[in-house]
């Protein structure tokens, strides 16, 4: 019987735009949007850095600005890097119907700045009684670790606890971690899958 539903962020909560970023940015910037789309191996490769807890947020704010080659201030950057998300009102509304009848998890890879400024000011951010989140637990999905976590917190069996991602591969290492996870296409599937697995929405 399942007993905890766990959501990822992205895609799954909230769908976001990374390019409204780079549009933001090239204004301030000697790069275009497409120079700057074309740094995407490094700009990754400082983003999985900020996630998994190796760098500060000001060490990121700096590396990013010298890559790119911007002059902002470390608050519009923030602003332009964390308005990206638009809430995907289908999961949001299961979540409030399912409050109070099953635990809830949230299990992001993520950075500080998206969770001061995106993920915490959510309004369904409170309903969760378990978080955990990749640049604090110094662990990336679809790494074991990261999982293992959510699971201590969350406090139930892995076979109890239902998973949605949007990713297939963190999907995969959350059944490796005895999870019923589901690959997370649209709120209404997500709601099947619910459904077929006896959990009252």
């Amino acid at each position: 019987m399942i007993q905890a539903i766990i959501y990822d962020f992205g895609n799954v909560l909230c769908s976001f735009r990374v390019t409204s970023f780079f549009e933001h940015l090239a204004r301030r910037s000697t790069c275009t949007v497409d120079q700057l789309m074309g740094l995407m191996p490094e700009i990754s490769h400082l983003a999985i850095e900020y996630e998994s807890g190796r760098m500060t947020s000001q060490e990121f704010f700096r590396d990013f600005s010298l890559l790119a080659r911007i002059s902002i201030t470390e608050e519009a950057f923030i602003l332009s890097y964390t308005d990206i998300f638009t809430p995907i009102d289908g999961t949001l509304e299961t979540i409030r119907r399912l409050t109070g009848r099953y635990r809830l998890g949230l299990l992001s890879n993520t950075n500080e700045w998206h969770f001061i400024h995106s993920i915490r000011p959510l309004a369904v951010f409170p309903l969760f009684d378990a978080v955990t989140l990749s640049y604090e637990v110094g662990a990336m999905k679809p790494a074991a670790p990261i999982y293992q976590d959510m699971l201590n917190k969350i406090g139930v069996p892995a076979d109890a606890c239902v998973y949605f991602d949007d990713i297939q591969e963190n999907v995969d290492a959350g059944v490796r971690a005895g999870m019923h996870a589901r690959l997370f296409t649209t709120a209404e599937a997500m709601q099947a899958d619910l459904a077929a697995l006896d959990v009252i929405v």
